[in-house]
């Protein structure tokens, strides 16, 4: 086994482990970046992690709370578990935008390559993760479509070598959260169960969220052969409050708690097994193989859109995973595999309610019992991938190239067109919604990746990597088209990457300095016309900082900072402007998180967190901006005793008045979701 994994972000128990362990002993082990264990400091890429005894000391109620303290990460909530996600990027939103970022829990993608969701981190067990691993930019050939700005992989703890847990949090608003842990060992094998479940009545009027989430997993070794298997079943009842909308309505205390889409609700259910069998062959060489079924459904009332249409959306399927790392010589490490999936989804939406607006909106969105979409996709993806490590002295150089097939057979279950579902015609030269003909679209795309880097002594390394990232355009894209576009002629967006950096120890300093350079082209949206189009280009540059330093025996300090432009490259003109050359919108150029840690006791500890999230443009014209803000917390641990931990945190210590997510639309104005004023929880934890 290697030695216990410690994450670059050092844990906040980290000033108490520096008093008995020295800088130099400290390896950090990753899996997302090669699928086995493998020290992340050599290789040249950019990947942060948060480990178990971080996420302990957060107890976040949202994984945004946990990923605040990743450089180049910003997640902006809605509501609820909602979420919309940037990772060296803009905040993704739109039909695919999702597929800008791909998600894992335990190296298995949470959704098939072309039916993404932009929430769908909440179908992962972040609350109750051994760690979560965030690798950045398109820098792998293990990860295809979706991986464009990067990775996020939530790993789920071994509870099979036994041991276990049982916990409570209680916080304000109603919050509640159970949770248990428990194992059982029998040597060559061992069983366990990881299990939360939360209720949260909430702040604002009429929402709430109750959630259930199991991991089972199960453990066989055999000589050379280690059998892992496991499964996920989550469950999220959800009552929604939307957008509040005026000027800085954020800033009015009772406006902010005001629910306007009192009917919205998300209802969504995830169920996910996989097992992975790992030999260990001569000469060191390793097969892995993993094999994975996933059943999602999802229904949700579209509060966002004229006449609040309710989705109906579901997939089943199943894949396979393979990797064969052989030693060619002493030095030099050849990696080959395929992956591949198939995957059966649905998609239904309709309205049984009026639109309220416009004549021209509820001419065109008519109310009535009628379906706006109705299809069925069957998705097939093959991947081949290779890559080769060689080490020489200080040096080592990694590339790989991976091939990607993604076919789509689409079939439309109603009247093809902009009618209503009967076939009669909407006001104002038709329906918004327009429905393709039946018919297949496949995508093929190769990207090459190299990376070099330079061990310059013990423990730090110069590095730089060149790729490649690409995403085929989701379902959604080519299926749910409006207005007069009848068919999506799209082809896969492209991201070619560069990136520096430095990372490592010097004496009480882990540090990790990274720069990247990124162009995309082949952008998918959807323009003034309401045509999905793929003429878009964007330009992404950044420098990232992340560091833990020890200040003096009994006070720590870790940081993470973005400072990053990110700007359109097309020439687009929208109310009168061209946007070329504009900065994106939801993209704060200045993100920084930072925690300071006092380790008062052997067994007490405080940490006081200041995050910062800069102004940034809410429309693409970037003539309205939301003013950013800066969110003070306070938190305190106490080990009772060996066995019991308590812990409490004040959340927006200062009760700042501010905007977890700020938006520009020429029908709503100013919109926001409010942050939640002062709030507090206390959780105690039981282990064995």
């Amino acid at each position: 086994m290697k030695p216990y994994f410690l994450p670059l972000l050092l844990p906040l128990s980290y000033t108490a482990l520096a008093n008995n362990q020295n800088n130099d002993s400290i390896e950090t082990i990753t899996t997302t970046a090669s699928r086995v264990e493998a020290l992340s400091t050599p290789l040249p890429l950019s990947i942060s992690t948060l480990s178990e005894a971080q996420l302990k000391s957060i107890a976040p109620t949202h994984i945004e709370e946990a990923l605040q303290r990743v450089a180049g990460a910003n997640i902006q909530r809605g509501n609820g578990q909602e979420y919309l996600p940037a990772l060296r990027s803009q905040v993704l939103s739109g039909a695919g935008a999702c597929g800008g970022i791909l998600t894992l829990e335990d190296g298995i993608p949470l959704r098939a390559a072309g039916f993404c969701n932009i929430n769908e981190l909440f179908e992962a067990h972040s609350e109750m993760a051994q760690r979560i691993e965030v690798l950045k930019g398109p820098g792998s050939a293990l990860y295809g479509s979706n991986a464009v700005h990067g990775v996020i992989n939530v790993i789920t703890p071994d509870t099979t070598q036994g041991g276990g847990l049982v916990g409570i949090d209680y916080g304000s608003y109603g919050y509640t959260r159970y949770k248990l842990r428990a194992g059982q060992d029998y040597g060559n094998s061992g069983i366990g169960i990881n299990a939360s479940v939360t209720d949260n009545s909430g702040y604002r009027d009429d929402e709430s969220v109750e959630q259930q989430k199991v991991n089972i997993r199960h453990r066989y070794s055999n000589n050379n052969l280690l059998l892992t298997s496991g499964l996920t079943y989550t469950n999220l009842d959800q009552q929604t409050a939307g957008f509040i909308t005026g000027f800085e309505s954020y800033k009015n205390e009772d406006l902010s708690q005001k629910n306007f889409d009192p009917d919205a609700f998300r209802k969504a259910r995830a169920f996910r097994a996989w097992s992975n069998a790992t030999w260990q062959l001569n000469n060191d060489d390793v097969l892995s193989t993993t094999l994975y079924f996933r059943d999602q459904s999802m229904d949700f009332f579209k509060h966002f859109l004229p006449g609040t249409p309710l989705e109906k959306n579901s997939q089943t399927g199943f894949g396979v995973q393979s990797l064969y790392q052989h030693n060619l010589q002493s030095n030099v490490k050849v990696n080959l595999g395929l992956d591949g999936e198939y995957t059966q989804a649905d998609f239904t939406q309709s309205q049984n309610e009026p639109t309220q607006g416009s004549a021209f909106l509820v001419a065109t969105v008519p109310q009535g019992k009628h379906y706006d979409y109705d299809y069925d996709v069957n998705a097939t993806l093959y991947a081949p991938f290779a890559s080769i490590d060689w080490q020489l002295n200080k040096w080592l150089l990694t590339a790989g190239v991976r091939y990607e097939h993604m076919q789509y057979d689409y079939t439309n279950n109603m009247l093809a067109g902009r009618t209503k579902d009967d076939g009669t015609e909407c006001g104002f030269g038709g329906c918004r919604y327009s429905r393709p003909e039946s018919g297949k679209n496949s995508f093929s795309n190769l990207s090459p990746k190299l990376g070099v880097s330079y061990q310059y002594n013990t423990n730090n390394t110069l590095y730089a990597n060149f790729s490649r990232g690409y995403r085929a355009p989701q379902a959604a894209e080519l299926y749910q088209l409006q207005r007069e576009q009848t068919t999506a002629n799209l082809s896969a967006e492209i991201a070619n990457n560069a990136e520096l950096g430095i990372k490592g120890i010097y004496e009480k300093l882990r540090y990790g300095v990274s720069l990247y350079a990124m162009s995309k082209h082949n952008t998918i949206y959807r323009d003034s016309d309401f045509f999905t189009v793929n003429n878009g280009s964007s330009r992404h540059r950044g420098i990232e900082l992340e560091l833990d330093y020890q200040l003096t025996q009994s006070l720590a300090l870790n940081f993470a900072g973005t400072h990053a432009k990110h700007t359109y490259t097309n020439n687009q003109i929208l109310n009168g402007l061209n946007i070329n050359g504009n900065d994106i919108d939801t993209a704060p150029r200045n993100i920084a998180n930072l925690d300071l840690t006092w380790q008062a006791l052997n067994n007490a500890q405080f940490a006081l967190q200041w995050h910062r999230v800069g102004n940034y443009y809410t429309d693409p014209e970037n003539l309205n901006k939301y003013q950013g803000h800066d969110v003070l917390s306070l938190r305190a641990q106490w080990q009772v005793t060996n066995n019991l931990e308590v812990l409490a945190r004040i959340i927006n210590l200062t009760n700042e008045a501010y905007a977890e997510r700020a938006d520009y639309t020429s029908f709503t104005g100013d919109r926001y979701f409010p942050g939640r004023p002062r709030n507090a929880m206390l959780s105690a934890t039981y282990t064995w």
